[in-house]
């Protein structure tokens, strides 16, 4: 099975990066008032977001004598400078958390001191925060059926917004909208239909905080290109527009049998906190590259 790799032109963690709290935040929002819960068939829990989130489903071989497949899917929904992520894997729940929880402690500014335990429905897990002024929350669970990463960058644990988000998350429960794999819906009205002009959108050096990239998931080969050996690189040119969407995509350098659509449309999920200048946020314009390789 073929798994591409990729590279992002961008001085970024894929967790989280130190700015000016007071900067970034204007203050604390006040508790959500219209968020909806969702849920996702084939996994054990529900939660409440703001607005339909872009799902990812990945699918891999597993030549286990149990199974025969494992999954795993990225839910994330960007809104008023905060990303909420969600991470779900169906392989070895219990090693996957241990795992994890040595993983988010090796990243700085997460911490044993900020350990502590949760318990929702019955299932048990660990909750971590961080000193990153930028300010998150991450949650891990193992169920019987999967490993789940809940995690919020961009607030801190005092937020509303994040104590109503984790508040809501349970287990057991198939209640909720249905979400389905695509890239959601913006919380504000700013989508891949929507051209930004170029005098708004700044480089990378112009900006005072580049993006701060949560969750990029990543696109699969198609049959035919399986089939057809096909081999290199999608480049695309992005605006991460301020409103949390990626957009303005433009293809730079495409490939054949349906890899550069696989491609736009792994760009379209993409999770981040735009990029910040005098205080506010700005669109970045981003080369994203997504290399294909057989092995």
């Amino acid at each position: 099975m073929a798994h591409p790799k990729r590279s992002l032109f961008l001085c970024c963690t894929l967790l989280l990066v130190a700015i000016d709290a007071l900067a970034q935040s204007g203050g604390m929002a006040p508790p959500p008032t219209e968020w909806q819960r969702f849920r996702v068939r084939g996994e054990e829990f529900s939660i409440a977001l703001p607005t339909v989130p872009a799902l990812t489903t990945m699918k891999y071989p597993n030549w286990s004598a149990v199974r025969k497949e494992r999954t795993e899917r990225y839910l994330g929904v960007y809104a008023d400078g905060v990303v909420y992520t969600i991470y779900s894997d169906d392989l070895e729940p219990q090693q996957g958390l241990k795992t994890s929880v040595a993983r988010i402690l090796s990243v700085q500014g997460w911490q044993v001191s900020t350990q502590q335990p949760e318990n929702r429905d019955g299932v048990t897990g660990k909750q971590f925060t961080t000193s990153d002024p930028l300010g998150g929350v991450i949650q891990v669970f193992a169920t019987k059926k999967h490993f789940y990463r809940i995690q919020v960058s961009g607030a801190t644990a005092a937020d509303p917004r994040v104590q109503h988000f984790f508040s809501s998350l349970t287990f057991g429960k198939n209640d909720g909208i249905e979400v389905s794999d695509g890239p959601g819906k913006p919380f504000e009205p700013v989508d891949g239909s929507v051209t930004i002009p170029a005098d708004s959108v700044f480089t990378g050096k112009q900006v005072d905080r580049r993006i701060v990239l949560l969750q990029k998931p990543e696109p699969r080969y198609t049959e035919q290109a399986r089939q057809a050996q096909i081999t290199g690189t999608v480049v695309l040119k992005c605006v991460f527009s301020a409103n949390g969407s990626v957009v303005n995509i433009e293809v730079r350098s495409g490939l054949m049998f349906g890899l550069t659509d696989r491609s736009i449309e792994a760009a379209k999920k993409i999770k981040f906190i735009p990029a910040l200048k005098d205080g506010k946020f700005v669109s970045q314009s981003i080369l994203l590259e997504y290399n294909f390789n057989l092995y």
